[in-house]
């Protein structure tokens, strides 16, 4: 029997948890390892650090340019088994980091850490959803990152305490056993794309809507995709500098560290509003009104000086979290889920590439400019992403 248009599936929340906790841990063991590992792997190999850090910049961008065939890859076997792939894959970049010597053996564990993360993180867990679920995959995509939005909570404290017990190689092995062990497990749980489509609303949603016209699906494919991209060059930016802009507005180190350390329970306080009061609004005001979190924080920044830090930080992290859901919940709305893990393959791309890149090229930006005026420009940018969204309409 069919559901009913627009409900949940009663195994949705069961998969979803299980994405969740799956995601929780690869992101901990992959995109969260460099903060903590990084710097002890700089002390040991004597490396240059930008050749450590620029090692994770190429895992980005070669993520980036495999997300568009991942995305094919869902789309043709459903999400199970490039999920299943993905922790292999990871743990084999893992492996790598922790057996093979030198600054190459660290360079090759991160390329294939790049594709595994192409192919095992949100924008894979999301298409998987979209594949078994169709319109109804919002719900379970919140959940998802709801779960997930603790992944640098679980992953910095482990691998804080695991690499003076094991040093940095040994916590990589001792990762890739974990994603064997737990991961993979986990990952053959979910059920097949193709046994979901027949019996859930995901494949009837599919076969039903009609082909969309094309001229609006590439505009407004176009909006979507430069709006993710400009706040993807934002957070890229701020994940490395935010610390040292606050502490360049004139707060202590200590002041700028706890100010810095709201970022994350605020994303998960903009997930949880998303799921609660959001739940009744269309992807798109939600989209509108998390795009509009940031500059609103950067305006008041500006206009009261540095006693309003921790507003920002509040703001900027609320506005992350609702736009991470946003990430998969939004193009599902707007263009359905006929094609939509290719869509989310071509949509990563830009993303990952921008996060890859804004580091190190706005660098001589954040160190020339007063603090100020970074996070001023970083809301103005923000505020020219929001405008992205404004003319989007639903499909016609």
């Amino acid at each position: 029997m069919s559901q009913p248009a627009g409900s949940v599936p009663p195994d949705a929340r069961r998969n979803a948890l299980i994405l969740g906790v799956a995601q929780t841990l690869a992101w901990a063991v992959s995109y969260y390892l460099p903060a903590v590992v990084a710097p002890v792997v700089l002390a040991d190999l004597g490396a240059d650090p930008a050749l450590v850090y620029g090692a994770f910049s190429v895992a980005l961008l070669i993520a980036g340019l495999a997300a568009p065939r991942v995305g094919r890859a869902i789309e043709q076997r459903g999400g199970r088994p490039v999920l299943v792939l993905s922790a292999l894959v990871l743990a084999a970049g893992l492996a790598m980091l922790g057996l093979l010597p030198g600054l190459w053996g660290w360079a090759l564990g991160w390329m294939v850490l790049g594709l595994g993360m192409a192919m095992g993180l949100y924008e894979a867990a999301f298409a998987t959803l979209g594949m078994l679920y169709g319109r109804a995959a919002r719900r379970p995509i919140t959940l998802v990152t709801l779960v997930a939005g603790f992944a640098s909570t679980v992953g910095w404290p482990m691998s804080a305490a695991l690499v003076p017990l094991l040093g940095w190689r040994g916590t990589c092995l001792a990762y890739a056993a974990l994603l064997l062990l737990v991961v993979l497990p986990l990952y053959l749980l979910l059920p097949r794309a193709a046994a979901a489509a027949e019996a859930g609303p995901g494949g009837a949603t599919a076969a039903a809507d009609p082909p969309l016209p094309g001229a609006w699906v590439r505009r407004s494919f176009l909006l979507v995709a430069v709006f993710f991209t400009l706040r993807a060059v934002i957070s890229g930016t701020l994940a490395v500098h935010l610390i040292a802009v606050l502490g360049g507005l004139g707060l202590s180190v200590a002041a700028a560290v706890a100010a810095a350390s709201l970022l994350g329970p605020s994303q998960v306080g903009g997930r949880l509003l998303e799921f609660t009061l959001g739940r009744a609004a269309h992807p798109l005001t939600a989209a509108r009104l998390g795009g509009a979190l940031l500059p609103a924080g950067a305006l008041l920044l500006v206009l009261a000086g540095p006693v309003a830090a921790v507003p920002f930080v509040i703001l900027y992290g609320a506005s992350n979290g609702i736009l991470t859901i946003s990430r998969g919940a939004l193009p599902l709305a707007l263009f359905g889920p006929r094609g939509y893990p290719v869509l989310m393959g071509r949509l990563a791309l830009p993303i990952l590439l921008a996060q890859a890149a804004a580091p190190t090229v706005t660098a001589p930006l954040v160190a020339g400019l007063p603090a100020i005026a970074v996070l001023g420009l970083a809301g103005l940018l923000a505020l020219l992403a929001l405008a992205c969204l404004l003319p989007l309409r639903r499909a016609p």
